[in-house]
């Protein structure tokens, strides 16, 4: 969950290091840090944002050509300066920073104060410190020797760097369960959790593998060994850069210009897939076409907004390719005995491709034979490079922690896979296929008419913001975007939020509807639209606020509801689209209006790395 960035090369560390901090802070903003070489090995942390880690080192000596950096994002400690990385050894002559999770920490822990080691922090991360210290000294053995030894006793996940003031001129990354990529430029390198923080600097890239470490000299080229001392052959890819992604292109959030890029995302997820006279090109789809056509089930594993969106693939892949689909919590997945047999397909979907949970499920999968595809947002991602096959989702990098177009971009994708698989099987029909194919290309555009009403979305959300409690509701394929909604204020606002199916309202959710609850109903579906009516006046006759999504020109709802934000009409495949726009805005508005971070909510990072 937390952003590290090493640099080595010619040029002055710090510069990079910041740089490449202000890019990752999505990933955890608790603290931040930097450690510098350059002859001594000066270390520098604070509590808070990278912007408080600037002001503390003003007017520093920030000299040195190698360097780490760390923003945090706390497992072991509350966030503190003693607390923050990198995180040093007693003799001053080592420093790490990581990402992840050392579980054995507590046994490392009790053995090295044994053996008179002292700990200024709370951290696992200090511990992992010591541990590499203590081995280097009793083995008389280079630093890529001690951490390697170090890492054999290590339980649970890592992405680390370390560096060796008695080694200036070198850098050492491990990782396990957690990403690392290593980057090269004209004789220097890059190392960060992230390509985001590498900027124009890099070419070629490596992306290491699991129990891999790479050692990283100034004047050598990149060498890599397993923990168990194996060489690896490098495998390096040539990489193009785009520092754009950190532009707000004058909106005042990321947040706010990632939901306006949805049009564009979109557009670039459909382009190449699908054509005018109405076909789909899934290449991941349509390589493996058997082992999708004889799949006795599709299971789906995610966490957060990407459960929510495949919730939403369930409802279309079983319309349309007519195969039961199970959605499942990767955190949940993982620690029961599934029954997964070798005719089953898993599908994965995460945007960063590192979600921890999410990959510890697809391990499971792959162990019991299942065919395994992804669904991510990011190139080189691990669920990318583990999964059999897949599908990018091409959403661009996004910035806000709350997921906005890469949800809409899994829908996307999902959408197109149903309707392909549909094709395959011969469960959809030809003149249905391609009308299906018009609406999608349609998509974008209809989108945009929807992001048109965000002045009235921006005066129901100020008019609401002093709520305590929302209740979101929604039917059929709209259950799950009524709990995206729900899931977007809770994100960003801090509001309590609860989605639920609209049948279910009166199994319980009903007792709290008073004149306070404000209850959002998506009612823009034709699909039973008669009991969603039922389900407002249930409502109003409790004195709950009613605000309600609706189609252009629905004139029963309007008189009902208490707010109405309208969207464009659309077949029944669309409605999520269109229907998750306005929650998206509300809750951005709210959260604005209250004076929230929009884009950095309290306790949240954008790629969960750790369990």
């Amino acid at each position: 969950m937390c952003g590290i960035v090493g640099y080595l090369g010619q040029n002055q560390a710090y510069p990079y290091l910041i740089e490449g901090l202000k890019s990752l802070e999505y990933r955890g903003y608790d603290s931040a840090g930097v450690a510098l070489m350059n002859g001594s090995l000066r270390v520098f942390k604070k509590q808070g944002k990278v912007r408080n880690l600037e002001a503390f080192v003003d007017g520093k000596n920030l000299s040195g050509n190698a360097g780490i950096g760390h923003t945090r994002w706390a497992t072991h400690g509350e966030p503190s300066d003693q607390n923050a990385h990198p995180h040093t050894t007693q003799k001053g002559s080592l420093a790490l920073i990581h990402n992840g999770i050392i579980e054995n920490y507590e046994t490392l822990r009790k053995e090295l104060i044994s053996r008179g080691h002292v700990f200024e922090s709370e951290t696992d991360t200090e511990v992992l410190i010591h541990l590499i210290e203590e081995i280097q000294i009793n083995n008389h053995c280079m630093l890529e020797k001690a951490v390697q030894l170090a890492l054999q006793r290590v339980e649970g996940a890592y992405a680390i760097i370390v560096m060796s003031k008695d080694d200036p001129e070198k850098l050492v990354a491990a990782r396990k369960s957690s990403p690392l990529v290593v980057g090269m430029g004209d004789n220097e390198y890059f190392i960060a959790s992230d390509t985001m923080a590498m900027g124009q600097h890099v070419n070629r890239v490596v992306y290491l593998d699991d129990e891999q470490i790479a050692i990283c000299r100034s004047t050598k080229e990149i060498e890599i060994k397993t923990i168990e001392d194996i060489p690896v052959t490098p495998y390096i890819e040539e990489f193009d850069s785009n520092l754009s992604i950190l532009d707000k292109q004058g909106f005042e959030h990321f947040m706010l210009k990632e939901i306006y890029e949805q049009p564009k995302s979109i557009r670039n997820g459909l382009r190449g897939r699908i054509t005018p006279d109405g076909e789909i090109h899934l290449k991941g789809i349509l390589e493996h076409a058997e082992r999708f056509c004889e799949a006795k089930r599709i299971i789906i594993v995610s966490c957060g907004t990407s459960w929510h969106a495949g919730l939403v693939g369930e409802y279309l892949i079983e319309k349309y390719a007519k195969v039961p689909v199970e959605v499942e919590y990767a955190s949940e997945f993982r620690y029961r005995d599934p029954l997964i047999t070798d005719e089953d397909v898993v599908i994965a979907i995460s945007q960063s491709g590192e979600t921890a949970d999410t990959l510890a499920a697809l391990e499971i999968a792959k162990e019991k034979g299942a065919f395994t595809f992804g669904i991510c947002n990011v190139v080189g991602s691990s669920i990318a490079r583990v999964t059999d096959a897949g599908i990018y989702t091409k959403a661009g990098n996004e910035i806000g922690v709350a997921s906005t177009k890469a949800f809409t971009s899994q829908m996307t994708v999902l959408t197109m896979m149903a309707l392909q698989m549909g094709k395959i099987k011969g469960t959809i029909e030809r003149a249905e296929l391609r009308d299906r194919v018009k609406e999608l290309d349609r998509l974008p555009d209809l989108i945009k008419q929807a992001l048109s009403g965000d002045k009235i979305t921006h005066l129901i959300g100020d008019l609401f913001a002093q709520a305590s409690n929302f209740l979101y509701l929604g039917r059929g394929v709209n259950f799950p975007i009524a709990l995206e909604g729900a899931l977007k204020l809770k994100e960003i606002s801090y509001i309590h939020a609860e989605g639920y199916p609209a049948a279910e309202m009166k199994h319980g959710p009903i007792a709290l509807i008073d004149e306070n609850m404000p209850v959002v109903v998506i009612a823009n579906s034709k699909e039973n639209y008669e009991k969603v009516v039922s389900n407002i006046q249930e409502v109003k006759a409790r004195n709950g606020k009613v605000i309600a999504i609706i189609e252009t020109d629905d004139r029963d709802i309007f008189k009902l509801a208490d707010a109405v934000i309208e969207v464009p009409k659309c077949s029944e495949l669309l409605t999520p689209f269109l229907s998750v726009i306005p929650l998206q805005l509300l809750s951005y508005h709210i959260a604005n209006k209250l004076g929230k971070d929009v884009d950095q909510p309290r306790n949240l990072a954008k790629s969960v790395t750790v369990e």
